[in-house]
Protein backbone atom coordinates (compact mmCIF):
# COMPACT_ATOMS: atom_id res chain seq x y z
CA UNK A 1 0.00 0.00 0.00
CA UNK A 2 1.17 3.44 -1.04
CA UNK A 3 -0.02 7.13 -0.51
CA UNK A 4 0.89 9.53 -3.61
CA UNK A 5 -0.19 13.31 -4.03
CA UNK A 6 0.80 15.67 -6.93
CA UNK A 7 0.36 18.73 -9.23
CA UNK A 8 2.16 19.33 -13.07
CA UNK A 9 2.54 22.71 -13.81
CA UNK A 10 3.12 24.09 -17.32
CA UNK A 11 4.82 27.20 -16.85
CA UNK A 12 4.47 29.78 -20.07
CA UNK A 13 7.45 31.31 -21.91
CA UNK A 14 7.81 34.68 -20.05
CA UNK A 15 8.13 32.54 -16.86
CA UNK A 16 10.67 30.76 -18.06
CA UNK A 17 13.11 33.96 -17.96
CA UNK A 18 12.16 34.03 -14.35
CA UNK A 19 15.30 31.25 -14.84
CA UNK A 20 13.47 28.76 -12.73
CA UNK A 21 10.48 27.12 -12.92
CA UNK A 22 8.84 24.62 -11.33
CA UNK A 23 6.70 21.94 -13.33
CA UNK A 24 5.69 19.51 -10.74
CA UNK A 25 5.80 18.42 -6.83
CA UNK A 26 4.46 15.85 -5.10
CA UNK A 27 4.47 13.85 -1.91
CA UNK A 28 4.28 9.80 -1.69
CA UNK A 29 5.04 6.99 1.02
CA UNK A 30 4.88 3.65 1.35
CA UNK A 31 5.83 1.01 -0.78
CA UNK A 32 5.70 2.69 -3.96
CA UNK A 33 6.58 1.56 -6.97
CA UNK A 34 9.92 1.36 -8.78
CA UNK A 35 10.45 4.44 -11.16
CA UNK A 36 11.99 3.88 -14.57
CA UNK A 37 14.48 2.78 -16.28
CA UNK A 38 13.98 6.20 -18.09
CA UNK A 39 15.39 9.46 -19.27
CA UNK A 40 13.94 12.77 -18.65
CA UNK A 41 14.07 16.23 -20.45
CA UNK A 42 14.10 18.61 -17.22
CA UNK A 43 15.45 18.16 -13.39
CA UNK A 44 13.91 16.16 -10.71
CA UNK A 45 15.13 16.31 -7.32
CA UNK A 46 14.07 13.31 -5.07
CA UNK A 47 13.95 14.13 -1.29
CA UNK A 48 13.63 10.70 1.09
CA UNK A 49 12.97 11.77 4.35
CA UNK A 50 12.64 8.04 5.95
CA UNK A 51 13.12 4.63 4.24
CA UNK A 52 15.77 3.36 2.05
CA UNK A 53 16.45 1.71 -1.17
CA UNK A 54 18.27 1.42 -4.25
CA UNK A 55 19.27 3.66 -7.37
CA UNK A 56 21.02 2.89 -10.87
CA UNK A 57 22.24 5.43 -13.06
CA UNK A 58 23.88 5.48 -16.27
CA UNK A 59 27.03 3.56 -15.41
CA UNK A 60 24.45 0.84 -14.21
CA UNK A 61 25.95 0.31 -10.79
CA UNK A 62 23.26 -0.02 -8.21
CA UNK A 63 23.25 2.27 -5.04
CA UNK A 64 21.91 1.79 -1.70
CA UNK A 65 19.98 4.93 -0.60
CA UNK A 66 19.05 5.36 2.75
CA UNK A 67 16.94 8.78 4.76
CA UNK A 68 17.83 11.20 4.77
CA UNK A 69 19.35 11.89 1.16
CA UNK A 70 18.97 13.50 -2.13
CA UNK A 71 18.15 11.51 -5.77
CA UNK A 72 18.99 14.14 -8.47
CA UNK A 73 17.71 13.09 -11.62
CA UNK A 74 19.27 15.18 -14.55
CA UNK A 75 17.91 15.62 -18.39
CA UNK A 76 19.63 13.54 -20.39
CA UNK A 77 20.48 10.75 -18.17
CA UNK A 78 18.80 7.19 -17.88
CA UNK A 79 18.20 6.39 -14.04
CA UNK A 80 16.06 3.58 -12.32
CA UNK A 81 15.52 3.44 -8.35
CA UNK A 82 12.93 2.25 -5.85
CA UNK A 83 12.55 1.91 -2.00
CA UNK A 84 12.93 -1.10 -0.52
CA UNK A 85 9.58 -3.63 -0.89
CA UNK A 86 10.01 -4.70 2.31
CA UNK A 87 9.66 -1.46 4.43
CA UNK A 88 9.15 1.66 1.50
CA UNK A 89 9.93 5.06 1.86
CA UNK A 90 8.56 8.72 2.77
CA UNK A 91 9.25 11.17 -0.58
CA UNK A 92 8.70 13.81 -2.08
CA UNK A 93 9.67 15.38 -5.69
CA UNK A 94 9.93 18.57 -7.38
CA UNK A 95 10.15 18.48 -11.24
CA UNK A 96 11.83 21.92 -12.53
CA UNK A 97 14.02 23.19 -15.28
CA UNK A 98 15.08 27.16 -16.86
CA UNK A 99 18.26 28.65 -17.45
CA UNK A 100 19.47 28.75 -14.01
CA UNK A 101 19.88 25.14 -13.78
CA UNK A 102 23.32 25.74 -16.03
CA UNK A 103 24.64 28.17 -13.05
CA UNK A 104 23.38 26.43 -10.01
CA UNK A 105 25.20 23.62 -11.67
CA UNK A 106 28.60 25.28 -12.42
CA UNK A 107 28.25 26.27 -8.55
CA UNK A 108 27.93 22.66 -7.32
CA UNK A 109 24.21 23.31 -6.15
CA UNK A 110 23.21 20.40 -8.45
CA UNK A 111 25.66 17.47 -9.03
CA UNK A 112 24.87 15.10 -11.98
CA UNK A 113 28.15 13.15 -11.14
CA UNK A 114 26.91 12.31 -7.84
CA UNK A 115 23.21 11.67 -8.34
CA UNK A 116 22.88 10.41 -5.00
CA UNK A 117 23.59 12.43 -1.56
CA UNK A 118 23.39 11.90 1.78
CA UNK A 119 21.36 14.69 3.83
CA UNK A 120 22.03 15.68 7.61
CA UNK A 121 18.49 16.22 7.45
CA UNK A 122 15.26 17.38 5.39
CA UNK A 123 13.86 19.92 7.40
CA UNK A 124 14.40 23.05 4.64
CA UNK A 125 14.23 21.02 1.82
CA UNK A 126 10.71 19.94 3.07
CA UNK A 127 9.67 23.16 4.12
CA UNK A 128 10.25 24.56 0.57
CA UNK A 129 8.35 21.60 -0.71
CA UNK A 130 5.50 22.87 1.77
CA UNK A 131 5.64 25.91 0.12
CA UNK A 132 5.39 24.77 -3.99
CA UNK A 133 2.32 22.45 -2.41
CA UNK A 134 0.42 25.38 -1.14
CA UNK A 135 1.49 27.50 -3.98
CA UNK A 136 -0.59 24.35 -6.04
CA UNK A 137 -3.65 25.36 -4.91
CA UNK A 138 -6.10 25.41 -7.64
CA UNK A 139 -6.77 29.06 -9.21
CA UNK A 140 -3.74 30.71 -7.38
CA UNK A 141 -2.94 33.50 -10.02
CA UNK A 142 0.59 33.71 -8.28
CA UNK A 143 1.03 30.12 -9.06
CA UNK A 144 4.11 30.20 -11.44
CA UNK A 145 6.49 32.56 -9.60
CA UNK A 146 5.25 31.38 -6.43
CA UNK A 147 6.46 27.68 -7.03
CA UNK A 148 9.82 28.79 -9.28
CA UNK A 149 11.08 31.02 -5.76
CA UNK A 150 10.26 27.67 -3.67
CA UNK A 151 12.91 26.24 -6.13
CA UNK A 152 15.72 28.32 -5.94
CA UNK A 153 14.59 28.08 -1.72
CA UNK A 154 14.57 24.41 -2.45
CA UNK A 155 18.16 24.35 -4.14
CA UNK A 156 19.79 26.31 -1.15
CA UNK A 157 17.90 23.93 1.52
CA UNK A 158 19.42 20.99 -0.32
CA UNK A 159 22.95 22.37 -0.32
CA UNK A 160 23.06 23.51 3.03
CA UNK A 161 21.58 20.45 4.20
CA UNK A 162 24.86 18.35 2.65
CA UNK A 163 25.54 15.46 4.98
CA UNK A 164 29.94 16.60 4.07
CA UNK A 165 28.88 20.52 4.59
CA UNK A 166 29.09 21.17 8.43
CA UNK A 167 25.97 22.88 9.93
CA UNK A 168 28.35 25.57 11.45
CA UNK A 169 30.29 26.60 8.22
CA UNK A 170 33.41 25.16 6.20
CA UNK A 171 36.04 25.60 8.37
CA UNK A 172 38.61 26.67 4.98
CA UNK A 173 35.91 29.36 4.48
CA UNK A 174 35.99 30.60 7.46
CA UNK A 175 40.22 30.83 7.49
CA UNK A 176 39.40 32.54 4.16
CA UNK A 177 37.15 34.88 5.68
CA UNK A 178 39.23 35.93 8.77
CA UNK A 179 42.35 36.84 6.27
CA UNK A 180 40.54 38.07 3.95
CA UNK A 181 41.59 41.83 3.98
CA UNK A 182 45.27 41.01 4.44
CA UNK A 183 47.37 41.36 0.93
CA UNK A 184 47.75 37.63 0.47
CA UNK A 185 47.83 35.46 -3.02
CA UNK A 186 45.81 32.69 -3.23
CA UNK A 187 49.11 30.74 -2.98
CA UNK A 188 49.90 32.24 0.69
CA UNK A 189 46.43 31.83 1.45
CA UNK A 190 46.66 27.97 0.47
CA UNK A 191 49.93 27.84 2.18
CA UNK A 192 48.79 29.39 5.40
CA UNK A 193 46.36 26.14 5.67
CA UNK A 194 48.99 23.48 4.58
CA UNK A 195 46.87 22.92 1.44
CA UNK A 196 48.43 23.69 -2.41
CA UNK A 197 46.57 26.29 -4.04
CA UNK A 198 45.30 23.38 -6.72
CA UNK A 199 43.70 21.73 -3.27
CA UNK A 200 42.24 25.57 -1.54
CA UNK A 201 41.09 25.85 -5.37
CA UNK A 202 39.31 22.21 -5.09
CA UNK A 203 37.95 22.83 -1.41
CA UNK A 204 36.22 26.66 -1.80
CA UNK A 205 34.83 25.27 -5.28
CA UNK A 206 33.23 22.67 -3.17
CA UNK A 207 32.22 24.40 -0.37
CA UNK A 208 31.58 27.98 -1.92
CA UNK A 209 30.99 26.73 -5.76
CA UNK A 210 33.44 29.65 -6.77
CA UNK A 211 37.35 29.89 -7.02
CA UNK A 212 39.29 31.27 -4.12
CA UNK A 213 39.84 34.72 -5.52
CA UNK A 214 36.42 35.14 -5.96
CA UNK A 215 35.35 34.48 -2.72
CA UNK A 216 37.72 36.53 -1.29
CA UNK A 217 36.84 39.25 -3.80
CA UNK A 218 33.15 39.15 -3.04
CA UNK A 219 33.81 39.91 0.90
CA UNK A 220 36.65 42.68 0.07
CA UNK A 221 34.27 44.48 -2.36
CA UNK A 222 31.39 43.51 0.36
CA UNK A 223 33.31 45.77 3.07
CA UNK A 224 34.56 48.46 0.56
CA UNK A 225 30.59 49.23 -0.39
CA UNK A 226 29.72 49.69 3.51
CA UNK A 227 32.74 51.96 4.10
CA UNK A 228 31.83 53.96 0.57
CA UNK A 229 28.15 53.73 2.31
CA UNK A 230 28.74 54.78 5.45
CA UNK A 231 31.44 56.67 5.81
CA UNK A 232 33.74 59.85 4.64
CA UNK A 233 36.96 57.83 4.28
CA UNK A 234 38.77 58.43 1.38
CA UNK A 235 38.93 55.68 -1.53
CA UNK A 236 42.30 55.21 -1.19
CA UNK A 237 41.66 54.71 2.94
CA UNK A 238 39.21 52.00 2.15
CA UNK A 239 41.40 50.40 -0.67
CA UNK A 240 44.08 49.83 1.56
CA UNK A 241 41.34 48.33 4.82
CA UNK A 242 40.22 45.64 2.52
CA UNK A 243 43.52 44.58 1.30
CA UNK A 244 44.70 46.65 -1.80
CA UNK A 245 47.92 48.68 -1.99
CA UNK A 246 47.27 50.54 -4.74
CA UNK A 247 43.72 52.91 -5.08
CA UNK A 248 43.90 52.81 -8.41
CA UNK A 249 43.99 49.18 -8.85
CA UNK A 250 40.97 49.00 -6.25
CA UNK A 251 38.61 51.36 -8.20
CA UNK A 252 39.35 50.06 -11.78
CA UNK A 253 38.56 46.34 -9.87
CA UNK A 254 35.37 48.10 -8.37
CA UNK A 255 34.27 49.29 -11.56
CA UNK A 256 34.60 46.41 -13.18
CA UNK A 257 32.77 44.00 -11.18
CA UNK A 258 30.42 46.09 -9.55
CA UNK A 259 29.48 48.14 -12.70
CA UNK A 260 29.99 51.86 -11.27
CA UNK A 261 32.94 53.87 -9.62
CA UNK A 262 33.57 53.79 -5.68
CA UNK A 263 32.88 57.66 -5.65
CA UNK A 264 29.35 57.09 -7.86
CA UNK A 265 28.61 54.09 -5.78
CA UNK A 266 29.33 56.64 -2.53
CA UNK A 267 27.04 59.27 -4.20
CA UNK A 268 24.27 56.60 -5.12
CA UNK A 269 24.43 54.34 -1.77
CA UNK A 270 25.37 57.31 1.03
CA UNK A 271 23.36 57.30 4.37
CA UNK A 272 23.81 59.47 7.84
CA UNK A 273 24.37 56.36 10.22
CA UNK A 274 24.08 59.02 13.25
CA UNK A 275 24.05 56.14 16.23
CA UNK A 276 27.45 54.40 14.86
CA UNK A 277 27.03 51.20 12.29
CA UNK A 278 25.71 48.01 14.44
CA UNK A 279 27.38 44.38 13.37
CA UNK A 280 23.78 42.76 14.97
CA UNK A 281 22.00 41.62 12.42
CA UNK A 282 18.45 42.67 13.25
CA UNK A 283 15.30 40.66 13.59
CA UNK A 284 13.02 41.89 10.80
CA UNK A 285 9.89 41.17 12.90
CA UNK A 286 11.43 43.06 15.70
CA UNK A 287 13.62 45.86 13.59
CA UNK A 288 13.83 48.67 16.84
CA UNK A 289 17.37 48.56 18.40
CA UNK A 290 17.73 47.63 21.90
CA UNK A 291 18.42 50.77 24.21
CA UNK A 292 22.28 50.11 24.22
CA UNK A 293 23.92 52.02 22.15
CA UNK A 294 25.10 49.99 18.51
CA UNK A 295 28.81 49.47 17.97
CA UNK A 296 31.16 51.70 15.38
CA UNK A 297 31.51 50.58 11.88
CA UNK A 298 34.40 48.97 13.27
CA UNK A 299 35.98 48.23 16.95
CA UNK A 300 39.07 50.41 15.56
CA UNK A 301 37.67 52.49 13.34
CA UNK A 302 36.95 56.76 14.14
CA UNK A 303 34.86 57.29 11.21
CA UNK A 304 32.60 60.75 11.16
CA UNK A 305 28.92 59.46 9.82
CA UNK A 306 27.76 61.05 7.00
CA UNK A 307 26.19 64.43 6.71
CA UNK A 308 23.60 63.82 4.16
CA UNK A 309 20.64 61.48 4.18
Amino acid sequence: MYHTWMRYFTPSPAHHRLGLVCLGVGLQHGLLPTVGPRTLDHHVAVVIGAGSGWFRGADGRRQTVTAPALIWLTPGIPHHYGPDPATGWDESFVDFDGPATTTYTELGYIDPDHPVVPLSDTVGARAAVGRIARAARRGNPLLEVETAAAVHELLVALRRARADVAPDGDPVLDALARDAFQPLSVAEHAARHGMTPAELRTAVRRAAGCSPKDYLLGIRLGRAKELLAATELPVAAIARRVGYDDPAYFSRLFTRRVGTAPVRFRAQQGRAVPGGWSHRIPDPEHPRPSRAMPRKLDDHDHDRPLRTG
